[in-house]
């Protein structure tokens, strides 16, 4: 028996279900595997008709366990994504039948590709993405580790974006080049509606079309 753990029962969680629940009924007979919530401290038994299971019971059951962490902040998802691997559980992807993922890409460990996103070609994307329902990532591009993708995101060709980025609903990258691509730095957050033209600098806040810096004195 396999055992699938979702973490996080908030808004993305409780999106992300049954999208998981469809891709392993696909996948094979719900005999061969269970497919639960985890959380640390539940205060329910189930939640949209699924199990909910504290974090130290899930990581005593004697199973092959698989999880994957629907939690939007990335610096919680890879502190719990860290702890899950070290007691041996196995990170797993979470796509939308839905989804798109073309030819070419190579996408790290425990991504969320939710209804509607697209991966188009030649693509390097790390683990623990999360790319929210309708965006989409364009041939060439570079992803880091733990980066979050808002719905309707639109990142063109030749992108790079560094581990922990965060961009915005409604976004859109414009694309780069061979010679000069568009780097997201490393915790960059992106704002919801941005259109960025250029390069923005690790743990940088940009607004606005063209996207610029948010000037912190204000408001």
């Amino acid at each position: 028996m396999k055992i699938y753990g979702i973490v996080g029962t908030g808004g993305f969680g409780r999106e992300v279900m049954p999208l998981a629940y469809d891709m392993l009924a696909k996948c094979g007979s719900s005999h061969d595997w269970d497919l639960v919530f985890v959380v640390d401290d539940p205060s329910t038994s189930e939640v949209n008709g699924r199990r909910l299971i504290a974090t130290s019971e899930y990581l005593r059951i004697e199973a092959e366990l698989y999880f994957n962490v629907a939690v939007a902040d990335s610096n919680a998802r890879e502190r719990i994504a860290r702890k899950f691997e070290t007691a041996g559980a196995k990170p797993f992807t979470v796509s939308a039948l839905n989804s798109v993922n073309l030819w070419g890409n190579n996408i790290g460990d425990g991504a969320i590709l939710c209804p509607f996103s697209t991966i188009t070609a030649n693509a390097r994307i790390g683990r623990y993405f999360h790319a929210n329902i309708y965006s989409y990532v364009a041939h060439d591009c570079i992803i880091g580790d733990y980066v979050t993708f808002a719905p309707n995101v639109h990142c063109n060709g030749m992108v790079r974006i560094e581990d922990h980025a965060y961009i915005g609903t409604g976004a859109i990258i414009k694309q780069g080049s061979d010679e000069k691509p568009i780097v997201i730095g490393r915790g960059a957050i992106v704002g919801m509606g941005a259109v960025v033209t250029r390069s923005v600098l690790a743990g940088e806040t940009v607004v606005g079309n063209p996207a610029r810096a948010m000037d912190r004195n204000k408001g």
